[in-house]
């Protein structure tokens, strides 16, 4: 956990005042505590990520459940109204801006996306629905995303379309 923090201080450039920073630091206590295999010594480690979870949604507007799965280097930018659901996937060195939702598209299915390495989303983007994200993507401020993206891409518009970058 404190290994996976300094990283990301270093990935926030040293601003622990940085919101995403915050919200990095309490999904890594919610990654933690899993570690820990009695139910009674891990209890008030729940309790204290569930609170701190509440706390860091109200004050950044930003909800980064601790069973989403983040790659090295993962970051925040800028805050307010993020909302990534659980069991999604991100590779390592991705970035995303404010707006954003990547999650669920429809409501009776839990199928969520897969982002590969490399990937900015920019700010207002939605990316939903059991799809992938390929690798060196960049997905266009308010799109949304709703097919597969294939690697070194350019998504843009509502409904995206594809913009190879090879």
């Amino acid at each position: 956990m404190f290994e996976n923090i300094r990283r990301d201080l270093i990935t926030y450039k040293g601003d622990i005042s940085a919101q995403g920073f915050w919200v990095m630091v309490v999904y890594r206590l919610g990654r933690w505590r899993y570690g820990i295999k009695k139910r009674i010594f891990r209890l008030p480690f729940s309790l204290a990520y569930k609170i701190l979870f509440k706390m860091v949604q109200i004050i950044t507007g930003i909800e980064l459940p601790c069973e989403v799965r983040l790659g090295k280097n993962f970051e925040i930018n800028h805050f307010g109204g993020i909302h990534i659901s659980r069991y999604v996937v991100f590779g390592d060195n991705c970035r995303i801006w404010q707006g954003v939702t990547v999650g669920l598209k429809d409501f009776e299915k839990y199928e969520v996306p897969e982002i590969g390495n490399d990937v900015c989303i920019g700010a207002g983007a939605k990316v939903l629905g059991p799809i992938k994200i390929g690798d060196h993507v960049f997905i266009g401020a308010n799109s949304v995303v709703i097919t597969d993206v294939p690697s070194y891409s350019i998504a843009v518009g509502v409904p995206a379309r594809i913009i190879s970058g090879k």
